[in-house]
């Protein structure tokens, strides 16, 4: 999220976190230790002995065979369009301000309001899940599409603003609503048709939720103190969902999206409240990102000191019940939830694995007190009110153990200003710190890989870490392109409370960029730079997103497919080129493989866009219309897997 403007702070950048223990940098340190410097300059053409040692063991037993991905690569560059690979086709599936819900208006980018966004697609599109129609059909042909919508640039949506952070604040109050409307997410219906997708116009399903939608708060939290408002003085009603980045969804069909970077929507003095040091520990401040508390009460702090507490949850939807309120779980913790992906435990038990999305803060599990109900999806209804929450400490001999965050164990009690389960959930940050959990560097997606269980954790960088924190010969120091770990259940179980973890691959150009590796016949195109959302195919192949190679590398941001066993483990290959100024996000492929579908958000999010010139009108490219953030599907040209 606006990792490209100058002059804007990287919301994840912040680094609240005043913890001491040692950083992820550290760890690597120690595991790859003085060797693994030396091989970073060696890059692509390190030993076959060396590149086993490093992606783990066994996977490479002799020199490294090709890749089972067979797609012509598509070349670095960065320009106003996308780009796939030859014999592959894209289609712009739905755009911000297209029609949603029956009798949304069209878009007119000149008269912008919050009535006919609330029944359009929303800004920003970023996670996006498929879920099958009829409920639990494998047929394949229609689904429900659930998408967030993170974030709005003000700059691009509206003309006259100019460029830049300041921009954003210069909304009038219609504008403010606009935007709080274009935030939430989309329920759609989508169909094959052929050999392409279309959206299903006027379905039943369809849904806007916003940011002003009614939902509901439920599990240990609910009703505590500290999410009471003057509008709800009961502590279990909220309006509407913020920063929806990443997310995941449930075994029994429901739509889990996770509120992120809430801490920019609010104004006011946060530093003279009560809650000043949780507020500085979630990043509230002055500094506020947009115009909303101005012509908003609730945004505004001081007038509504609570309010932050009821956002930054993962929030419940069905999308087979558009009367359904979403729901806010408190019991999974309250952080800048990137990605809240599923697994199951041996005994049926449901785990949600989460990252807090800045850099020097944690990941997370959840694991529920009961099995999941095949037999009874009502059953499951309140599954994830009650179970433990985990925090991850990393050793540096590899192994990584699961740190309950439970009321009166070790260090929350009362005496530490947790007095009881729901304070640990309301300030869920604070208890991991005293926890002692291991600092990373902003851990995004984190999702386990159904076909060979092991779970992958990716860090999209940390430039602020110095060489005198690493205080090692250590090619993670000023870590401007991130790297994916690689996590491996106790007795393959993910309830197990320990675990091994190894590198998968470090981003940058190798034989360039210091500590980038990979497996050693990744070619000229095939690197990447700041790895953000994944997904895995039938086959267990993993697809890396990423989000903020122009900045870091010069590069567009795309998608990067690689095997996760055998000869061709961590040789990443570019798939997919985003235009100027976006990132790709929400990678996810129907269970055949035939097409995989992205959301490109915030095309034209570059130094000195404006509404008026912005850097790309993609996907448009027609005058007078801005840039509209968009859901693509990729399809191989006659039909066929993608990828091979």
């Amino acid at each position: 999220m606006d990792r490209r403007s100058s002059d804007f702070v990287d919301p994840e950048d912040l680094g609240s976190n005043p913890s001491a223990e040692m950083s992820m940098g550290d760890l690597i340190g120690r595991r790859l230790g003085r060797r693994a410097a030396v091989r970073s300059l060696v890059g692509i053409g390190a030993a076959a002995a060396l590149a086993r040692e490093l992606l783990g063991g066994s996977a490479l037993a002799q020199p490294a065979g090709p890749s089972s991905l067979t797609f012509a690569e598509v070349p670095h560059g960065l320009d106003k369009t996308h780009h796939v690979p030859q014999g592959y086709d894209a289609q712009v599936l739905i755009r911000w301000g297209d029609p949603v819900v029956a009798g949304a208006p069209g878009f007119d980018p000149a008269n912008l309001t919050a009535a006919a966004q609330e029944k359009q697609f929303g800004y920003n599109c970023d996670f996006i899940g498929l879920h099958a129609l009829p409920a639990g059909s494998t047929a394949g042909d229609r689904y429900l599409m659930v998408v967030n919508h993170e974030y709005t640039n003000t700059n691009l949506m509206f003309a006259g603003l100019g460029e830049g952070r300041a921009s954003r604040t210069k909304a009038s109050k219609q504008q403010a609503e606009v935007e709080l409307a274009a935030h939430g997410g989309s329920v759609i219906e989508i169909a094959r048709d052929g050999g392409s997708w279309k959206v299903v116009p006027d379905s039943k399903y369809a849904r806007r939720i916003t940011g002003t939608t009614p939902m509901d708060v439920s599990g240990p939290a609910a009703g505590h103190d500290k999410l009471k408002t003057s509008a709800d003085p009961s502590g279990r009603k909220v309006s509407g969902m913020l920063n929806n980045c990443a997310g995941g969804e449930t075994p029994w069909g429901t739509w889990l999206t996770a509120e992120e970077n809430f801490n920019g929507y609010f104004g006011g003095d946060a530093g003279k409240l009560p809650d000043a040091k949780a507020y500085k520990r979630y990043g509230i401040s002055k500094a506020t990102w947009y115009a909303w508390a101005q012509h908003i009460d609730r945004f505004n702090v001081e007038k509504e000191p609570n309010e932050p507490n009821r956002f930054g949850w993962i929030v419940e939807i069905d999308p087979y019940d558009p009367s359904a309120a979403p729901i806010k779980r408190t019991a999974l913790g309250r952080f800048k939830h990137e990605g809240c992906h599923h697994a199951l435990t041996k005994d049926g038990r449901v785990v949600i694995y989460m990252g807090d999305d800045e850099r020097f803060d944690y990941v997370y599990k959840f694991v529920t007190a009961k099995p999941w109900n095949r037999q009874d999806r009502a059953a499951n209804r309140t599954l994830l009110d009650e179970g433990t929450l985990y925090v991850a400490r990393f050793a540096d001999d590899g192994k990584v153990e699961w740190l309950p965050l439970v009321h009166g164990q070790g260090p929350l009690t009362a005496e530490n200003g947790f007095a009881s389960q729901a304070d640990i959930l309301i300030y869920t940050r604070m208890a991991a710190d005293l926890l002692k959990a291991t600092p990373m560097d902003r851990p995004e997606d984190v999702e386990a890989n159904p076909v060979n269980g092991r779970v992958y954790v990716l860090l999209t960088n940390n430039t602020r870490r110095t060489e005198q924190q690493v205080n090692r010969a250590n090619p993670m120091a000023r870590n401007a392109h991130g790297h994916v770990i690689e996590i491996t259940p106790k007795d393959g179980d993910h309830a197990s409370t320990e675990g091994a973890w190894s590198i998968f691959i470090v981003g940058g150009r190798p034989g360039i960029d210091p500590g980038a590796r990979y497996h050693r016949a990744t070619s000229e195109n095939g690197w990447l730079s700041c790895a953000d959302n994944c997904t895995f195919d039938s086959k267990g192949r993993i697809w890396i997103a990423t989000d903020g190679a122009p900045t870091a590398a010069g590069i567009a941001d795309g998608l990067y497919g690689a095997d996760t066993a055998g000869y061709g483990r961590g040789l990443t290959r570019c798939f997919f080129q985003a235009p100027t100024g976006a990132e790709v996000c929400g990678p996810i492929l129907p269970p055949d493989d035939s097409a995989v579908f992205l959301a490109i958000q915030h095309p034209a999010e570059t130094a000195g866009s404006t509404f008026e010139k912005p850097s790309t009108r993609w996907p448009d490219f027609k005058d007078g219309m801005p840039p509209r953030p968009s859901v693509i599907v990729i399809t191989k040209r006659g039909g066929g897997v993608i990828g091979s």
